[in-house]
């Protein structure tokens, strides 16, 4: 733990070969603040992909990361506060990787009384006792003893955002690109994103709605539709029944949702003439919270609005085919209410119990299930923990089951407007992959669901 206070030595007190070393170890947020705080985006010190295939076969520190150590040395503690830096050379030997620990020693080579000058000789070792970085440092010392609290830094999180939505449209590399049925998509977000998809590859976008209007829409917002086929028809009701159609007879393998509210695209879907199959619609949410561990799904938000125990079943199978479909082979499952303690006062807590009985005996498969469980202590240890909680999935959840959808849609949005989330999500059950959207959505957020759509879209085709 740092000292309380920072102390400098001045000039006087300081004689020739007296010396102060500082150790650090290279994380990888290390690189990416000094990344930030530089402008130095060299793929060596920010790219995995290309700095596996560059001579060092690995992400490397900035060469002046280990240079700044040696300016902490100086400014900090030997000398400390009130000295001037005058010069500094720097010979760089070995590269520093992601795990190893510097040593920095700054030695005092040369004192000038004239003008209170001194040269340091410095000197960077990693573990192995190696030498990383040499060379030597002419300051002016101080001449006034200066005695400070030391001055506590903020705690900072680097948000990775752009980097974990790459990962996400990762997924879709090398999937048969699908055909996506835009309804009514007669609003900017929608038409940007259709062609954004489309220009990575991965979908192939079909247009129904009033042809006159998309081109309008299209042409005040500068999108270029070459890519995408239009089907004209008069109306949003229009719209959603010819995309209906569309996926009924196979020629689409995806349905999105434009510029219609929800209810008015959803209801002709769940309808006898629709696109239900043996399992109830749900919808899923996959969010990417910079703060927790993995990627968690959510279920149900915006489909089944006081879903009983019957239909909870369905869409908690829903949720872990899901999950299998994003690599997680058995995955933990809570389902939430408002507490972990089963009561006859309160639905979800029976609803939950009655669940993870079901799944004991087999009627829901394919993962771990525990409830009733708390928002705090399904995603944190530390809570279950207090809460003296034994359980596989209590602090580790993969998947979150509300008990409702206005419970369920409070949740989501707060996690996705104040943790810097990524999400996406998609509506499960149906012939194809439904995409629902909100006015508000985002292009990542849109495109992200997309992405999602076309992982399901091909698991239906190879199911």
């Amino acid at each position: 733990m740092p000292a309380a206070f920072i102390e400098n030595r001045t000039y006087d007190e300081i004689q020739v070969g007296d010396s102060a070393t500082l150790t650090r170890t290279l994380r990888p947020e290390d690189i990416q603040l000094f990344a930030i705080m530089s402008g130095d985006v060299n793929p060596a010190h920010v790219d995995p992909e290309y700095a596996h295939s560059s001579m060092f076969h690995e992400v490397i520190a900035h060469g002046m990361w280990g240079g700044a150590l040696i300016s902490t040395v100086l400014g900090t503690e030997f000398p400390g506060p009130g000295t001037i830096y005058i010069g500094q050379t720097l010979r760089f030997s070995r590269p520093v990787k992601v795990g190893d620990t510097i040593t920095v020693k700054v030695t005092c080579k040369q004192k000038f009384d004239h003008n209170k000058h001194m040269l340091f000789e410095c000197l960077c070792t990693n573990q192995d006792g190696l030498k990383v970085i040499a060379g030597e440092a002419e300051v002016l010392g101080p001449t006034e003893k200066v005695k400070r609290e030391r001055f506590e830094l903020p705690e900072f999180t680097i948000s990775d955002r752009w980097a974990r939505y790459k990962k996400l449209l990762a997924r879709a590399k090398g999937l048969p690109a699908a055909t996506a049925v835009f309804a009514q998509p007669v609003h900017a977000e929608s038409l940007q994103s259709a062609v954004t998809a489309s220009e990575s590859g991965i979908l192939r976008p079909v247009l129904v709605g009033p042809e006159k209007e998309l081109r309008a829409v299209a042409a005040q917002t500068g999108i270029d539709l070459k890519r995408c086929r239009i089907v004209d028809v008069p109306h949003a009701r229009a719209a959603v029944a010819r995309a209906i159609e569309m996926a009924r007879g196979g020629e689409a393998d995806i349905l999105v949702q434009g510029n219609i509210p929800t209810h008015e695209f959803l209801v002709p879907l769940i309808g006898p003439e629709g696109l239900g199959t043996l399992r109830r619609l749900s919808h899923v949410l996959y969010i990417d919270v910079p703060s927790y561990p993995r990627p968690i799904i959510i279920s149900d938000m915006m489909v089944n609005i006081e879903p009983t125990l019957e239909h909870k079943v369905e869409i908690v199978q829903n949720a872990i085919e899901f999950a299998h479909m994003m690599g997680i082979p058995e995955p933990k499952v809570a389902i939430l209410a408002g507490i972990d303690t089963v009561t006859p006062k309160m639905r979800a807590t029976l609803d939950a119990a009655a669940l993870c009985k079901m799944a004991d005996r087999g009627q829901i498969t394919g993962a771990i299930i525990d409830g009733p469980l708390g928002i705090d202590n399904a995603i944190s240890i530390v809570a279950a923990r207090s809460a003296h909680l034994k359980s596989a999935v209590a602090g580790q959840a993969d998947v979150l089951i509300a008990p409702d959808l206005e419970a369920g849609n409070m949740l989501a949005k707060q996690l996705e407007h104040l943790s810097d989330a990524i999400s996406g999500g998609v509506v499960l059950g149906g012939k194809v992959p439904i995409v629902l959207a909100n006015r508000n959505d985002s292009i990542e957020s849109r495109v992200a669901s997309l992405v999602l759509s076309l992982l399901v879209a091909n698991h239906l085709r190879t199911d």
